[in-house]
């Protein structure tokens, strides 16, 4: 695998006081590999696993060209013979779902079919019943030619799959849909990408666990719960190592434990430029990282890299310790890197482009995530504002958010009216 220093020694515009997202992004998913290990589970436990190999159809589905309808089954040349725009064919027989085909109807004649059920051979339409009228004795029907047209209410023989199609890529996340795919190809188990495993803690000597008592000067621990909210939804397993203080021992103790039991490892705190130098001499130690001032906001400082200890070795995402700024870093950095290590393959996240209904203060030289409210104004159109104040230490504007205002690097400052790109909370906080 490419070490980090590596991959930065190959760009010429590399500044680590001024990284922009996109370059950042880059080196991170250069760096990251996928983790190895597979196993194969019951497809009911596969849901939001990654595949591991490509899932190719072993059968045509749908097995037989089938009915789509309740109806009659009939040979579409009867709709050429029509006299006076009316069809008239006699009922040879009926066909069940479940059961093979029913023998072919002659000329002139029709078969009853229920959806889901066998084609009969020589037919290649059907007419829904309640197009049909059925005459007195009920062995005869008759219809207006113009209510079908000639292949209607028919399903193809593998118009769903075909034996040999790809169904599914590996790298994909299983979905609930895809559960129902597989069961309709006759899988019962599946191989998937090992789940991947990421410890986490934070760092302060003023931070203190929920149900502690809050001594002044000191702050309920947030990231951690805003950390496993966010890592619950990307199915890892989780290893919550609480509130580490700056001590140096205590710090070289949980880098190294996580390492030794985590595929990845999160911290929040520590990396900013003033704060105590333990955690940085520390992560510095134990690998290859390197710490950044990144130009966005909020979220500035980040340090990334690969610590080992133990003979094992873990990614690093060294997040600020400011509750938005640890959010922002998490959904724009981390999120797409454990994504890459898990060996899933998601596209990034879209962005919606909608009218700013007030104006936005912006500098050209950093990418700016405001937190916003997408809402329809009077006259059906979307459009965004902002939360309010918008400080790294302010959570209630994440809580109050439903999309992230994505101001881009080069961008200036909004004025009321003008289009802005966005990026939906739906699915993602």
């Amino acid at each position: 695998m490419p070490s980090l220093q590596s991959v930065i020694s190959c760009l010429s515009d590399y500044d680590p006081t001024a990284l922009p997202v996109d370059q950042a992004n880059r080196i991170i998913g250069e760096v990251v590999e996928p983790v190895r290990g597979v196993e194969q589970v019951p497809i009911r436990s596969a849901l939001d696993r990654v595949l591991a190999e490509d899932i190719t159809s072993p059968i045509d589905v749908p097995a037989h060209d089938n009915s789509a309808m309740d109806g009659y089954a009939f040979a579409s040349s009867a709709l050429q013979a029509a006299n006076a725009g009316q069809v008239e064919l006699e009922v040879a027989g009926t066909s069940f779902a479940g059961g093979g085909a029913s023998s072919p109807p002659g000329a002139g004649q029709a078969v009853r079919i229920m959806t889901g059920a066998v084609m009969p051979d020589g037919c290649d339409t059907v007419v829904p019943q309640e197009f049909v009228d059925v005459l007195a004795d009920g062995s005869r029907i008759r219809f207006a030619a113009d209510t079908v047209r000639a292949g209607d209410n028919r399903r193809l023989r593998g118009e769903d799959l075909a034996r040999g199609q790809s169904a599914l890529p590996a790298g994909r996340i299983i979905q609930p849909a895809d559960l129902g795919l597989l069961a309709s190809l006759g899988f019962a188990e599946v191989r998937v990408r090992r789940r991947l495993r990421v410890a986490f803690f934070s760092t302060g000597d003023e931070l203190r666990s929920i149900g502690e008592p809050l001594d002044a000067g000191c702050v309920y621990d947030s990231n951690r719960y805003t950390l496993h909210g966010m890592l619950r939804r990307l199915n890892v397993d989780l290893i919550d190592m609480g509130v580490v203080r700056d001590d140096p021992a205590a710090l070289e103790a949980a880098f190294r434990t996580a390492c030794e039991t985590a595929d990845a490892v999160i911290t929040s705190g520590g990396v900013s430029v003033g704060e105590a130098d333990y955690t940085k001499q520390i992560m510095a130690s134990l690998g290859d990282v390197t710490f950044w001032k990144i130009a966005m906001r909020p979220g500035r400082p980040m340090a990334f890299g690969r610590i080992a200890s133990g003979g094992r070795d873990a990614l690093l995402f060294g997040l600020p310790g400011n509750p938005v700024a640890v959010m922002v870093t998490f959904y724009h950095f981390v999120r797409a890197a454990l994504h890459r290590q898990m060996g899933a393959n998601v596209p990034p996240l879209p962005l919606m482009r909608v009218r700013s209904a007030q104006a936005i203060r912006k500098k050209p030289g950093r990418t700016e995530y405001q937190r916003g409210i997408l809402a329809r104004a009077d006259g059906g159109e979307w459009e965004v504002r902002i939360t309010g104040q918008q400080g790294s230490g302010v959570l209630r504007s994440m809580s109050e958010a439903n999309c992230f205002i994505v101001l881009a690097h080069e961008q200036d400052a909004v004025r009321a009216g003008d289009m802005v790109d966005v990026m939906l909370f739906d699915g993602l906080v």
